[in-house]
């Protein structure tokens, strides 16, 4: 029998660089890993392509996998539907392979509900000014919008500590050191050690 595999959990405020980790820690476990893509109402974004980065639904569509319980949580933000599909985690899991999850402090409330034993992993920025340097600097925002998301990170940060379940809290003060502890607490938890493949080695 195939041994199932894990869930993992990420969530971050907004610009801790939670996405630049994860996809690293997908080319570091090739094999182990597979990504939830998430389910979502909002308009592709350049470059975004559907089932890649997510599944974009309209709202009937969306109310339908609701209706269908086709969804492990939903949630509205910014006037859009997000959600997580759940029949690719139980494919993943059944052939056993650990699911990467991207959800925020609120989702992975709900998705506990139904996966209690999901591991949870959270990213923080050193501090609520390091993660105002980076939202200016990536020039994305106008300055009302970045006001908006540290408001947003810092309640995020609270729920987190008092109603969150996260195993682990990875500072990312630096994307190097940050990988490599994120590293080492999969091969912990997943037993993956010799599955790694070190930084900058392409597929064969």
């Amino acid at each position: 029998m195939v041994k199932p595999g894990k869930l993992i959990v990420f969530s971050a405020p907004s610009g801790a660089g939670k996405s630049t980790l994860k996809d690293a820690l997908m080319a570091r476990f090739p094999e182990a890993l597979r990504y939830s893509v998430s389910a979502t109402t909002r308009k592709p974004r350049p470059g975004e392509q559907d089932a890649v980065h997510y599944f974009f639904k309209t709202p009937d569509e969306f109310r339908a996998m609701i209706e269908g319980q086709e969804l492990v949580e939903h949630m509205q933000v910014h006037g859009n539907f997000y959600g997580t599909p759940k029949a690719p985690i139980l494919k993943a899991l059944g052939d056993g392979h650990s699911v990467i999850l991207d959800l925020d402090v609120y989702g992975k409330v709900n998705f506990d509900k139904a996966f209690p034993h999901a591991l949870g992993i959270l990213i923080v920025p050193p501090s609520i000014e390091e993660l105002e340097r980076r939202l200016v600097a990536r020039k994305s925002d106008d300055e009302e919008t970045i006001r908006i998301r540290l408001q947003n990170a810092t309640r995020e940060l609270e729920f987190a500590t008092r109603h969150g379940k996260y195993e682990y809290t990875v500072v990312n003060d630096n994307f190097h050191y940050a990988l490599e502890e994120l590293t080492r607490i999969l091969e912990k938890e997943l037993g993956e050690t010799a599955m790694v493949r070190p930084m900058g080695e392409k597929a064969k």
